[in-house]
């Protein structure tokens, strides 16, 4: 997927521009909704999201390539006294039975957009027929990154919707940084 050491030396250079430091906004809205169940957070970070859920009773599975991110969510988890399942991992190497829901906020614009159709089938069949992905699209109006900018004309076709039911509308999430994220609850066809 991507330079283990490259994230693990952000971590410990304490260079986590993306982490706003609490769960992201948009979850609060996506929860008025959904119901507790099986849901994957990719490139899960500190785990603000994954500390949330766990807390509203879901079923949380978690992955990061960064020993720092994992070890942190684990101290978190253990003093809240929750339970999630951690995975320190380069995630396309993993296999995991389907979920019911995905939570995608800061995994694809990390990643080289080489890659992102390789991570959009490969959230595909991590989700179960019916599903729910919330993805939040980075809108960073630059060239490069990481974080890498997730423009709405290139998302559109990567999660075509032969394969994923687009909502109507979006929700504009601002980001600590100074940018802002672009919030969509796809379906899995």
């Amino acid at each position: 997927m991507t330079d283990r050491a490259f994230w693990e030396a952000k971590y410990e250079n304490k260079e986590t521009g993306w982490d706003r430091g609490g769960f992201s906004p948009a979850l609060s809205t996506w929860l008025e909704t959904l119901e507790p169940c099986r849901i994957l957070v990719p490139g899960c970070g500190r785990g603000h999201e994954v500390i949330e859920l766990a807390r509203r009773g879901f079923d949380v599975v978690a992955v990061d390539v960064a020993t720092p991110a994992i070890n942190h969510m684990q101290a978190m988890l253990e003093k809240e006294k929750l339970s999630a399942t951690l995975i320190h991992a380069d995630l396309f190497e993993l296999e995991l039975e389907p979920f019911d829901a995905i939570y995608e906020q800061t995994c694809l614009c990390a990643l080289q957009p080489t890659q992102w159709e390789k991570y959009e089938q490969w959230l595909h069949t991590q989700l179960k027929p019916g599903g729910q992905l919330l993805a939040l699209f980075m809108q960073t109006g630059a060239e490069g990154g990481p974080p890498f900018h997730c423009d709405l004309s290139t998302m559109k076709p990567l999660f075509d919707v032969s394969r994923w039911q687009w909502p109507d509308n979006n929700e504009t999430v601002v980001h600590p940084s100074g940018r802002h994220e672009l919030a969509h609850l796809l379906i899995r066809i």
